[in-house]
């Protein structure tokens, strides 16, 4: 059986359809805001609080829209696979790289020339988003 990590993320879109995406510190790889859940804490309000940890953004939970549970291999954990619970939020404030994350980047999901997007977000969340 293969090692999971669980996680919650969230997507923001821009104007022009483009969603954040954000390289951590010591990565190659850009994926969505989010990550662990704490002890006793839902997926959305775990999406909500790395939203304001990595983005420095207020989400609310009442505006997240569920778009599932997506599986892939895990971008930084070798051997391991990410499990997702994914949510889209209207883009509110000025995002800006908070706590680990070194770099944001506004990506076109149908864009498939990029080689830096995270497994989950390539195979799994793109195809969906459309």
């Amino acid at each position: 059986m293969t090692d999971r990590v669980i996680v919650s993320a969230v997507v923001l879109r821009d104007e022009r359809g483009r969603v954040l995406t954000v390289r951590k510190q010591g990565s190659t790889l850009f994926m969505f805001p989010g990550g662990k859940l704490d002890p006793g804490e839902t997926f959305a309000e775990a999406a909500v609080r790395e939203a304001r940890e990595e983005l420095g953004v207020d989400l609310e939970v009442t505006s997240l829209t569920r778009l599932g549970e997506f599986t892939a291999d895990a971008a930084n954990e070798a051997g391991f696979t990410v499990v997702a619970e994914v949510f889209e939020h209207p883009l509110v404030g000025e995002p800006a790289a908070s706590a680990e994350i070194a770099e944001l980047a506004w990506v076109d999901p149908a864009d498939g020339a990029r080689d830096d997007i995270a497994p989950l977000l390539r195979d799994a969340v793109f195809p969906v988003l459309g």
